[in-house]
């Protein structure tokens, strides 16, 4: 019994040992070696790649798609602009759907339709080479096929560009805001011309120069020269009028518009304001800071109308008088400035606390409110 089992254990050792031997044998064997394997599948690989479509230049879409727009035009890469218009010319007086004539020497087989067709693609070949820019793209396109994304941002990117070029469209909108900027000051000048003419501080000052200059002296007309009450007024406005635009310095809000103050003439002159501010500015420091001069009357004034963060324009409107209680007060000092600041606070105060109509607000809110009705019977 021992041996029939030794005899088993051999027989199936020598079965695992020729097990491997087997499947390694050439033709014997039903598989195959790992390297065989590895290269037959490298060799369907390299198959199936070559079996693609090779990368080409001419793409639909892009140009004149699958045609090449040289041969469209029976011209080559070397031909010059001028040579290429002339060459549009030709096919396009053929080919024109108003000149095509079927059945003509050299266009035999041609119908109404296909002349169309290829009149529309000797249009797109000529708007391809006939500007440096689309023609060096495409070019570019014919001798870098690979490049086939790029191709379509370069085209697309051409075509949705505008056409007018942009610095064209700043300088006329800036010119338009300019016009209506000058346009609504001077119309907004005249009103406030009407306005001061009700202004008795105005009209009075006005009237003391027409009569300095006899303008306002009436003489006694006879015959048909005479004149009535009503002509005689309007000459008498329009004389004030016209003493209040040009004798009267009005400063402020009501002065009249200057064209250095619209949007295009203060963009020119903007490299001037700025030599002149950075001149300003450092002849102060050196005035005020290292040489410690003493401020004058228009620094004073000019430091003020800092603290009180004011424009020139809103600080050219107050009355010379109150300038001049603002240098009797010394407000270029910070500490009086802030005094001063208190004060006004204060009898904006007191002013809103005794003030009827503040009173008969309070007491309406106190009493009835916003949201409260108040019925008054008969």
């Amino acid at each position: 019994m021992s041996s029939a089992v030794s005899d088993g254990t051999a027989g199936r050792q020598t079965a695992e040992m020729a097990a491997p031997g087997e499947r390694s044998g050439g033709g014997q064997s039903t598989g195959c070696p790992r390297a065989v394997k590895s290269w037959w599948r490298l060799a369907v690989l390299l198959l199936s790649v070559s079996s693609l479509p090779a990368v080409s230049a001419l793409v639909e879409g892009l140009y004149c798609g699958k045609e090449v727009c040289y041969d469209v035009l029976g011209v080559t890469r070397e031909t010059s602009k001028s040579d290429i218009a002339r060459a549009y010319r030709q096919l396009a007086r053929r080919y024109h759907p108003d000149r095509f004539r079927p059945g003509e020497p050299g266009l035999e087989g041609e119908t109404q339709e296909s002349a169309h067709t290829k009149f529309l693609l000797i249009a797109t070949a000529y708007e391809t080479l006939k500007d440096e820019d689309t023609r060096r793209d495409y070019d570019y396109m014919l001798d870098h096929p690979e490049e086939y994304y790029q191709h379509y941002y370069a085209y697309y990117r051409r075509r949705l560009a505008p056409k007018v070029d942009v610095r064209v469209v700043v300088l006329v909108t800036i010119c338009a805001i300019s016009i209506f900027q000058y346009y609504s000051w001077h119309s907004s000048y005249n009103e406030a011309i009407n306005y001061l003419m009700t202004v008795p501080k105005y009209r009075i000052q006005a009237t003391e120069i027409a009569k300095q200059q006899g303008l306002l002296n009436r003489t006694k007309e006879k015959g048909k020269n005479r004149r009535s009450k009503e002509e005689i007024r309007e000459q008498e406005e329009e004389v004030i009028r016209d003493i209040i635009k040009n004798k009267i310095d009005i400063k402020g809000g009501y002065q009249k518009p200057n064209l250095s103050d619209i949007l295009l003439c203060q963009i020119v002159l903007f490299p001037y304001y700025l030599t002149y501010y950075v001149a300003w500015y450092a002849s102060w420091v050196y005035r005020f800071t290292i040489c410690r001069e003493e401020y004058g009357d228009e620094e004073k004034l000019y430091i003020i109308r800092r603290y009180m963060k004011l424009s020139q324009t809103q600080f050219d409107r107050l009355e010379e008088s109150t300038k001049r209680t603002f240098l009797d007060k010394q407000l270029w000092i910070k500490e009086n400035f802030e005094v001063y600041r208190k004060e006004q606070e204060e009898e904006m105060k007191v002013k809103m606390a005794t003030d009827t109509r503040m009173k008969r607000y309070r007491r309406w809110m106190k009493n009835e409110g916003p949201g409260r009705l108040t019925f008054i019977d008969d």
